[in-house]
């Protein structure tokens, strides 16, 4: 008897945990941390000895399994509540599903309908030897689970639905019919959560592109006003230059050469801005970077740029525009609202690292961000796109294959951008 317990436990622990890789796999909530593992492999044991203790089995121990399963990936995988509890319940209908199916394959095997048995070592050994192998590789191989994840889900579904069909019109091992249209349910529910959670994700990857879009779109007319205000007090400097060409030539036809140099330093400094902004080589992304620092003259925060990005890269100056939009507007934003002057700066470090761009963000801040769903909340309080920055510059560097992340600490933001950068051979 003990031994049957230990094995059930084991199990537990071992159905838990794979189902919190896949939870993870499936929401994008990163890697298992220890906490979550430790917690949903105590939660199998305290489960299993409230089964035997009160005697319940079967679908209660899956009830409070799938609860438990859904609150270890909220609490400790910061994974969607609702989201998680879906895939939970789904994935403890599909282990039941395949216990079953291995069961039955064992069974016809040998021709015995003790696999099919629920403490069946044999079948019990076989299932969750076969659940390590799916767990191992969404764990030390989450790209590739994540890449072929959906197709593997569906393929598994659909197996499973062939699978027990096959079991009702084979004669090897005696299945009622009873059992076998319980799991034909199973099978098709478990088809219709697949295909649900598809859709879902579906859409929500619609509108994150349509956010992304529309976020790139307000980056794009922020900059255009910014752009056309320099070029206005550009026109207003040609519109003059009749006046300003008379009153050189009078200083200069006095001797007078230096009030002569600073009057020119005068003309120079409101289209300084645009002339001296050679910093990636990229036309659009220099401008984005002069019109962040003619924003942070305004709003009396020092701004530093310590660029060097290599040439003909293979990032998109679309992309390399929405990340540095997107993290030197928020650092303004927050820069700004720190009390002291000699607190408000903004530091822009763009350097590359082997194959890696990596783009650093500094900026002072007052407090802390809130995180929030997963991501930071945003202290602006209109409403619409704000709260996407963020999100929009992280959606860019993971098409190059990067990531972002963000540290907070002692009146000191940073956001750092990582991306895979392929020097082109052409030059």
């Amino acid at each position: 008897m003990s031994t049957c317990w230990i094995v059930d436990w084991t199990g537990g622990a071992v159905r838990l945990f794979v189902g919190l890789a896949v939870i993870c796999c499936a929401l994008s909530a990163g890697p298992i941390r220890r906490r979550g593992a430790a917690a949903v492999c105590v939660g199998a044991f305290a489960i299993g000895a409230v089964c035997r203790m009160l005697a319940l089995e079967g679908t209660a121990q899956i009830a409070l399994e799938t609860v438990w399963l859904a609150v270890c990936a909220h609490r400790t995988q910061d994974a969607q509540p609702r989201m998680a509890l879906f895939i939970a319940i789904f994935y403890e209908i599909a282990a039941a599903l395949w216990r079953f199916i291995v069961g039955a394959a064992l069974g016809m095997a040998f021709c015995s309908t003790a696999f099919l048995e629920r403490g069946d070592l044999a079948a019990q050994a076989v299932f969750y030897l076969l659940l390590l192998a799916l767990g191992a590789v969404i764990c030390l191989r989450p790209e590739f689970a994540a890449r072929r994840g959906a197709r593997f889900v569906s393929g598994m579904a659909a197996l499973g639905l062939l699978a027990v069909v096959t079991l009702s019109q084979q004669r090897r091992v005696s299945i009622s019919d009873d059992v076998l249209s319980m799991w034909e349910i199973f099978a098709l529910i478990q088809m219709m959560g697949v295909m649900v959670f598809g859709m879902s994700r579906q859409i929500e990857a619609e509108k994150e592109i349509a956010r992304f879009r529309a976020e790139r779109a307000e980056l794009l007319e922020r900059e255009y006003a910014r752009l056309s205000r320099a070029y206005a007090v550009n026109a207003r400097l040609f519109h003059d230059m009749h006046h300003h060409i008379v009153a050189l030539r009078r200083l200069t036809a006095g001797g007078k050469c230096g009030e002569a140099t600073e009057y020119l330093d005068t003309l120079q400094a409101p289209v300084k801005t645009l002339g001296d902004t050679a910093y990636t080589g990229d036309e659009a992304v220099d401008n984005l970077i002069a019109g962040m620092q003619a924003d942070a003259q305004a709003r009396q925060v020092s701004m530093e740029v310590c660029a060097e990005f290599p040439r003909g890269a293979n990032i998109a100056g679309a992309d390399l525009c929405t990340i540095l939009g997107n993290l030197l507007d928020n650092a303004l934003d927050a820069a700004g609202k720190v009390p002291r002057p000699q607190d408000r700066f903004v530091r822009l470090t763009i350097r590359r690292i082997h194959q890696m761009l990596v783009i650093k963000v500094e900026n002072g801040c007052m407090n802390a961000p809130i995180e929030q769903d997963g991501g930071l909340k945003s202290t602006k309080t209109a409403d619409g796109l704000h709260g996407w920055g963020l999100r929009s510059a992280r959606t860019a560097a993971e098409k190059y294959d990067g990531a972002l992340q963000t540290t907070a600490g002692e009146g000191v933001f940073c956001a750092v951008a990582t991306l895979s950068c392929r020097e082109s051979k052409q030059r």
